[in-house]
């Protein structure tokens, strides 16, 4: 079980509101902490099981650590909190800390434990708290405090007075930091796929949280972009990925130079758990920095298309068959075992033009990944296909595609008349309009050539011609 303490300050107008809807919204036990002064989370306090709520006098970017308030030893801390700015009515979430200099509490060059699986679980619950008019954002990391004790996180209402005294988003905020009770800070290890799951110390230990049909999100950094982080915000929303730190533009302008700051850097991936970094714009030196220090930096495309598999698969996948910004895309098969092989060019872009969806579909079913060409619209000339499938027989001595083959020919059956799969090839054959025989006919081109070759009957000079006089039959071959 997770224990979750919240932290309301009576500085904080907005903060106030949340929490006094948090006491109404549970069903608390009333405490009293003599050891502590009340304005440092001592006095009246309320609990119930695995949550606990403390108000203390100052803002919470004046705080440290503020968990040592806490009857037990917390998972999770989150401030109740406002949110100031020029951004209208907004509920928003973030984590604290320094890239640069300590303008607004903290200490400079200092980061905050962050908590990715429950920022992501929070918006989500935002999202279908909000009241209509509110939108629902992600902000970058920035303020104090930086030593809170356990992973944190701000809960935000904004963005001005109107907001702050709204009961309405006072009450959305404080339903999305309940639904925190039992939600761990970060996400577990995933299971499957070759993967084992191992506690925090590396024990190969199954974690009660991870689970098949709701498999965990991979966790990354984010670098660059404006404050309120609106691709990393799509990343989290849209793909099975969580964000830990984000230094804004701005923050990486105020850090300076990365490699004088490496430290920091380095803190950014060891407090969000992740070693993923995902850069929003051109950032030479910070991704040279970034490499030398060892860690492994993707793109939007990389991480849509990984999505919450194996990356054992994904970087076999990239070592044998190409990279994945380079045009290579998954399947559905998910055994790092495969082999490479070619497709049949011809055949695939016959297919394609007949039904380019059902193709792709073709292909996805069979194979571990393939390549793509024209922007990954089309298939390309190469797949990785599964070697414990019935897609490949290692002992055939035809093809080991022969079974997507098969599929692809199908969807020439829409277009030709038949077609058979040879030891050579695929064979299509078709009775199509011959225009050479409609001249020789004296048929002139127009009307009279669409009608036949729509399988209509004709009239040329006083004589009825039928659509089989000018039709002959077409085979093509699609060697293998």
């Amino acid at each position: 079980m997770t224990d979750l303490a919240i932290v309301e300050s009576r500085a904080d107008r907005a903060s106030v509101h949340i929490c006094e809807h948090l006491r109404d919204h549970l069903e608390w036990d009333v405490h009293e902490d003599d050891t502590r002064p009340p304005e440092a989370g001592g006095g009246t306090y309320y609990r119930l099981d695995g949550v606990e709520l403390r108000s203390f006098e100052e803002l919470h970017l004046d705080l440290e650590r503020p968990a040592d308030a806490f009857e037990s030893d917390p998972d999770l801390l989150v401030f109740a909190s406002r949110h100031s700015g020029e951004t209208g009515a907004l509920l928003t979430g973030h984590f604290t800390g320094n890239f640069g200099p300590a303008e607004f509490g903290g200490e400079p060059d200092t980061l905050a434990a962050a908590c990715p699986h429950a920022l992501e679980h929070f918006l989500d619950a935002l999202e279908a708290y909000a009241p209509e008019g509110y939108d629902v954002g992600m902000e970058c990391t920035h303020h104090g405090p930086t030593d809170v004790g356990c992973p944190s996180l701000f809960a935000e209402l904004g963005s001005g007075d109107e907001q702050w005294d709204d009961p309405d988003a006072a009450a959305a905020v404080a339903r999305a930091i309940a639904d925190l009770r039992d939600i761990q800070p970060h996400n577990p290890p995933r299971l499957g796929d070759d993967e084992k799951a191992t506690d925090d110390h590396g024990h190969g230990e199954e974690d009660p949280n991870a689970s098949h049909t709701h498999p965990a999100k991979r966790q990354f950094v984010g670098f660059g972009g404006n404050h309120y982080a609106p691709r990393f915000g799509r990343i989290v929303r849209e793909t099975p990925w969580a964000v830990g730190h984000i230094a804004a533009d701005w923050a990486l302008e105020a850090m300076d130079h990365p490699s004088a700051h490496e430290d920091v850097l380095e803190a950014a991936f060891e407090t969000s758990r992740a070693d993923i970094a995902v850069l929003d714009g051109e950032w030479p030196v910070l991704e040279s920095t970034l490499e030398d220090l060892g860690y492994r930096i993707v793109s939007e495309t990389w991480i849509r298309s990984v999505r919450d598999r194996s990356l054992e698969v994904v970087d076999a996948v990239e070592s044998e068959l190409g990279a994945i910004d380079e045009g290579v895309r998954f399947g559905d098969h998910r055994t790092p075992s495969f082999t490479i092989a070619d497709l049949p060019a011809d055949l695939v872009d016959t297919a394609e033009g007949i039904d380019a969806e059902r193709v792709r579909t073709v292909v996805e079913s069979r194979t571990v990944a393939f390549e793509t060409d024209n922007g990954g619209s089309r298939i390309g000339s190469r797949i990785a296909l599964p070697v414990d499938s019935d897609s490949h027989d290692e002992e055939s001595s035809g093809p080991p595609h022969v079974s997507l083959v098969e599929e692809l020919a199908a969807v020439l059956e829409e277009k030709y008349d038949s077609v058979t799969l040879e030891d050579e090839g695929v064979v299509a054959e078709r009775t199509t309009f011959d225009p050479e025989l409609a001249h020789t006919l004296g048929i002139p081109e127009g009307p009279k050539f669409g009608a036949l070759a729509d399988g209509e009957s004709v009239t040329v000079n006083g004589e009825s011609i039928d659509p089989e006089t000018v039709h002959s039959r077409q085979i093509e071959r699609f060697p293998l």
